[in-house]
């Protein structure tokens, strides 16, 4: 397929209010290949079906670090570095390949008091969710790291915002202080063994036994498991397929490039004092990827389930914001 750019949303509003949404043009590129691997070929377990690079000139736009569909149409938020929410659609082609991200919004995160995050420590966002209610997208549930919480967001229109509900976590988690502490949020869907529980798996924490800490947040599946760790890469993302079955991305950097894997955690091995062991599904490096932080998974107009891994470019020219999308393989 021919590389090809297209010039998608609106020019960035002048003269907003802080706390406004503004909305931002986004420039996207599509990705004819995942490295050496062409689209629909093969790649580990599963199968590349496109993808896209954005790029923006508002500063605003990027360190795009976690990723989760919020409403209908393909809508999609993120969480950035810098604390906004960024949301629009992803588009697709006639041939239901990502061809971009259009209508995009970019809006500051509120503290619990409905004002600005007070400073870069607080604004760390890593990671983001979608609670449903009887069916309903009602609000999303996000994880930062330095100053490490928990908060839930509501939706309005597929959009999240308005002042932020702190969620109650253990001590060992809060008290974590790093920009290596929560990375991960999602929450289990009706078809796993703990539906609407809600998953939160630490980057960099040992459990004392060598492993990554997690915990469980759910009124019968609440208490600490762990994930087991993988050389040279660290867990910074989660997200759970339809069956329950659990995916985990992780990232590392060796010989000064940036290494990627996704693996593969059973339904059942999601629960209270368990080590989840992922079966490796994706292993990657060099120029096909980049800071892969962002991991959510949907239906493609199609209808088929797709993964999609997203990077956060930390806003420097020198990295990417892409978007990597597969499907499974057979």
């Amino acid at each position: 397929m021919i590389r090809r750019p297209a010039i998608l949303a609106l020019v960035l509003l002048a003269g907003l209010p802080p706390l406004q949404a503004a909305e931002v043009a986004v420039t996207a590129t599509q990705l004819p290949s995942f490295g050496e691997i062409a689209l629909d070929a093969p790649v580990g377990g599963l199968v590349f079906r496109g993808g896209v690079a954005l790029v923006a000139q508002d500063d605003t736009f990027g360190g795009l670090s976690g990723m989760a569909f919020t409403g209908p149409n393909q809508q999609v938020s993120f969480v950035s570095d810098r604390g906004s929410f960024v949301t629009g659609h992803l588009a697709y082609d006639d041939a239901n390949r990502l061809f971009g991200l259009i209508g995009v919004t970019v809006e500051p995160m509120q503290n619990s008091k409905g004002a600005a995050l007070p400073r870069q420590y607080a604004k760390d966002a890593e990671g983001i969710d979608t609670i449903y209610r009887n069916g309903e997208a009602v609000a999303v549930r996000v994880a930062f790291e330095h100053l490490t919480r928990v908060a839930d967001f509501d939706l309005t229109a597929g959009i999240p915002g308005g002042a932020a509900r702190e969620v109650a976590l253990p001590d060992w988690l809060s008290e974590l202080r790093t920009n290596a502490s929560l990375e991960s949020v999602c929450i289990a869907p009706p078809a796993s063994p703990i539906a609407g529980s809600t998953l939160l798996l630490a980057e960099d924490r040992d459990d004392g036994a060598g492993n990554h800490s997690a915990w469980l947040l759910g009124q019968t599946d609440r208490g600490a498991l762990s994930y087991q760790a993988h050389e040279g890469v660290y867990p910074t993302d989660c997200a759970f397929l339809p069956n329950g079955d659990l995916l985990v991305l992780e990232r590392g950097i060796s010989m000064l490039a940036f290494n990627m894997a996704v693996r593969l955690v059973p339904a059942a091995d999601v629960r209270p004092g368990n080590v989840m062991e992922g079966a490796l599904l994706l292993s990657a490096s060099g120029n096909a990827i980049d800071n892969m932080e962002a991991l959510a998974v949907h239906s493609a107009p199609g209808g088929e389930t797709r993964i999609i891994i997203g990077s956060d470019n930390n806003f420097n020219d020198w990295q990417r914001s892409l978007l990597l999308e597969f499907a499974l393989g057979e």
